[in-house]
C-alpha cells in the first residue's frame, strides 16, 4: 500500500453527499481552515473522504484559488495517515470538507501546522 497518496477514491464527489455534508455535518475552526466532518457507519472500502474549497468571493482569480487548494491538498496528503488508521480502527467512515476562510494566501508551513491540528481535533471527537 502506498502510504501518502490521496486518489480520486478518497475525493469527496456527488451534490447529494456534499449538500448532507454541510446540513448534517459539525463543523469547528481552524484559522484559516473551516472543517465540516460527518462520522458514519464504515460503508465503502475507503475510510475518509475529503473536499477541499477556496471561495470565489475572496479570491476572484482562478491561479490564486488553484494554488490554496493544491496547497491544503498536498498539507492533507502528508498529514492524513494517522487520522487514517485511527478511523480504520475504530471501523467508521469520515466525510470531511475542508473550506478556506481566510482573505489572503497563506504559506504552506503553516497552513500544514492548521491541518494537522484540523485532524487531531476530529479524530479526538470521534
Amino acid at each position: 500500500m502506498r502510504k501518502y497518496t490521496f486518489s480520486k477514491k478518497e475525493h469527496l464527489c456527488g451534490e447529494i453527499r456534499v449538500g448532507k455534508l454541510f446540513s448534517e455535518g459539525k463543523a469547528f475552526i481552524v484559522y484559516p481552515l473551516r472543517v465540516v466532518y460527518k462520522v458514519l457507519p464504515q460503508t465503502s472500502d475507503v475510510p475518509v473522504k475529503v473536499l477541499v474549497s477556496v471561495p470565489k468571493k475572496r479570491f476572484k482569480r482562478a491561479v490564486d484559488r488553484n494554488r490554496i487548494k493544491r496547497i491544503m491538498r498536498e498539507s492533507y496528503r502528508l498529514n492524513k495517515l494517522l487520522f487514517v488508521e485511527t478511523v480504520e480502527s475504530r471501523a467508521y467512515s469520515v466525510q470531511i470538507a475542508f473550506n478556506y476562510v481566510a482573505d489572503t494566501e497563506i504559506d504552506f508551513a503553516t497552513l500544514n501546522k492548521k491541518m494537522e491540528k484540523a485532524l487531531l481535533q476530529i479524530s479526538q471527537k470521534l
